[in-house]
């Protein structure tokens, strides 16, 4: 995966963690999500990208310009 250096991903949480596994939900808080619709401004890693495919039925992925998380 060859993606340009500084590249940002908005990931939105649209799935609850209710009745998911307990690494499932560890995974959301540690993306920095915990409510419905919340957003975060990520740095594009393979990390992050791990995180993601783990709970990828629970968010939403959009390329983002920039700026910070919220």
């Amino acid at each position: 995966m060859a993606e340009a250096a500084g590249a940002k991903l908005r990931v939105t949480q649209i799935g609850s963690p209710i009745g998911r596994r307990k690494d499932q939900r560890g995974t959301l808080i540690g993306l920095g999500l915990n409510k419905m619709n919340r957003s975060r401004l990520l740095e594009d890693t393979p990390s992050v990208r791990g995180m993601i495919n783990k709970v990828r039925h629970l968010v939403r992925v959009e390329p983002a310009a920039g700026g910070t998380g919220t």
